[in-house]
């Protein structure tokens, strides 16, 4: 896990954290370590927020009417009601005693029973007798303190920084597991860069742990917009992945429609009638057990039935299936599906390029996930290529945009990679000129504009490779017959020093008694 931020920035207390975290784990696998520490980090945050209203509805207790026990005064500023057996002073107190446990649990009883939107979505273990109580004591002081480290490095958002950064860690540290709550955060970014989601529905039917619409809310912030200008629609079937996603949205006052209960998308899709204007998703690779045979008359299979052994031709169809009419879908797949000649997803592969839906296609490095070692790319799937003078996009009708990024990224340990924020906007870039038709031009070795001739003659195969082609190298202008004598006098070098060696060797080895 990079110890850096989207913006480039070193942490500094985030990392000490976890450093801190990681040493009281005792026996705890990082799978259950992660709910203790990310519940906690959320009471704390609630509690602050909390507090913070609080102490203003307090002030103006002399001036005007306000009563800072009025839960309505919290529920009108967004902020969720913290009854007093659950404020962070009272678990901070109880830190060192065995009850620690069973005082966190009623806390988080309590919150959930006074706040609706949280009803089933906190964890309420802390009690149990394998959890060590002095070490979840010394947590609760960890957390407790966050705010005091914070403010020695200047951070904004504490709370939601090491939320997310503890996120990372542990899908880093579960390995395979972790990836079916976390998406690597550049990946994200990546999407989010290119697809520009200002407003409107954006949609993600695997969200795991909510960090396509965490990501596109910033996004919409950072160019002027405010909370509130996108609707959030998710859904996930795994139950501890969805509860994440809610405390992940709430820690940001982000309202999002997951359904009211986990469910798996294909059997139980539960925005049957949604469309949405952006679709960001990173689905599970190559999914054996999806369910296939029970849906063979779905009416999202409008391409083809996908094989019941492989759902990743259902997930793009399930795409399109939620698309608007004017809307785009970015999403990551692994890269067998770019190429595979089963006949079912053949079949459906060349269905959507004939439709002229696939819009861009790229080819990301290696080693970029914590679930697997599996080559993957991205996905950009449109309704319409046409002129949109709005936004100001040429008309790219019949053609696909091919972009080869494998080369890219920087080791930040030995088994993974990141891409920089300088790639991520290159990448986004060279989209964006593409689809203006202002200052794009296809760099051999790196991207291309293929038409669908193109891609009929390479028999609807979408590997970005097969398009762009080797890039150029700089002639050095040294004539030929230059560089062959030079190549040529430093290869008889490396003879004569190869016959000495040879040599060398030959003569220890008689001083040995080996010799011939």
């Amino acid at each position: 896990m990079s110890d850096t931020q989207p913006n480039g920035a070193t942490l500094g207390f985030e990392k000490k954290l976890w450093e801190m975290a990681d040493r009281l784990r005792g026996h705890m696998d990082a799978a259950e370590y992660k709910h203790t520490v990310l519940g906690l980090i959320f009471l704390k945050y609630i509690s602050d927020a909390f507090q913070k209203k609080y102490e203003e509805l307090k002030a103006l207790q002399e001036t005007e009417y306000a009563d800072p026990e009025d839960r309505d005064e919290y529920l009108a500023a967004n902020v969720f009601w913290v009854p007093p057996e659950a404020r962070w002073e009272r678990i901070q107190a109880a830190a060192p005693q065995p009850e620690i446990g069973q005082v966190i649990d009623q806390a988080m009883e309590a919150i959930e029973r006074e706040n609706p939107p949280l009803k089933g979505v906190l964890p309420k273990n802390y009690a149990r007798p394998t959890l060590d109580k002095i070490r979840l004591g010394e947590l609760v002081k960890l957390v407790g303190d966050i705010d005091l480290r914070a403010r020695e490095y200047g951070v904004k958002d504490p709370l939601g920084r090491v939320y997310e950064y503890f996120l990372g860690r542990f899908a880093a540290a579960e390995g395979k597991g972790g990836g079916e709550f976390y998406t690597p955060q550049c990946v994200v970014q990546l999407l989010v860069e290119m697809i520009e989601p200002y407003r409107g529905r954006v949609y993600d039917p695997c969200c795991g742990s909510g960090g396509m619409f965490i990501q596109s809310e910033r996004f919409v912030e950072a160019h002027g917009g405010k909370l509130g200008d996108i609707a959030i629609y998710g859904q996930e079937s795994n139950p501890t992945t969805w509860r994440l996603a809610k405390m992940n949205l709430a820690i940001r006052r982000i309202e999002a429609d997951l359904g009211p209960h986990p469910a798996d998308t294909f059997l139980n899709d539960l925005h049957k009638d949604l469309r949405a204007d952006y679709i960001l998703a990173n689905p599970p690779f190559n999914m054996s057990h999806w369910g296939g045979e029970r849906l063979r008359e779905d009416p999202r299979w409008k391409y083809g039935v996908p094989p019941a052994g492989n759902a990743n031709y259902a997930w793009i169809q399930h795409f399109i299936y939620h698309l608007a009419p004017n809307g785009t879908a970015g999403f990551v797949m692994a890269n067998g599906s770019l190429s595979t000649s089963t006949k079912a997803e053949f079949a459906i592969r060349k269905g959507i390029l004939e439709d002229d839906l696939i819009e861009c296609i790229v080819a990301l490095p290696g080693q970029l996930f914590y679930t697997t070692q599996i080559p993957a790319c991205l996905w950009f799937i449109t309704r319409t290529k046409k002129s949109n003078p709005r936004r100001g996009w040429r008309d790219r009708t019949g053609e696909t945009l091919f972009i080869d990024a494998r080369r890219m990224g920087r080791l930040v340990d030995r088994t993974h990679r990141e891409l920089t924020q300088e790639e991520i906007r290159q990448i986004a870039d060279v989209y964006h000129a593409w689809k203006q038709g202002k200052g794009y031009e296809d760099k051999p070795g790196w991207w291309k504009s293929a038409t669908i001739e193109d891609i009929r003659k390479n028999d609807y195969v979408l590997t970005p490779g097969r398009y762009v082609g080797v890039e150029e190298k700089e002639d050095d202008e040294i004539p030929f017959e230059q560089k062959m004598a030079a190549l040529a006098t430093q290869l008889y070098e490396q003879f004569e020093e190869s016959h000495r060696l040879e040599a060398e060797i030959r003569k220890n080895l008689q001083v040995l008694g080996y010799g011939k």
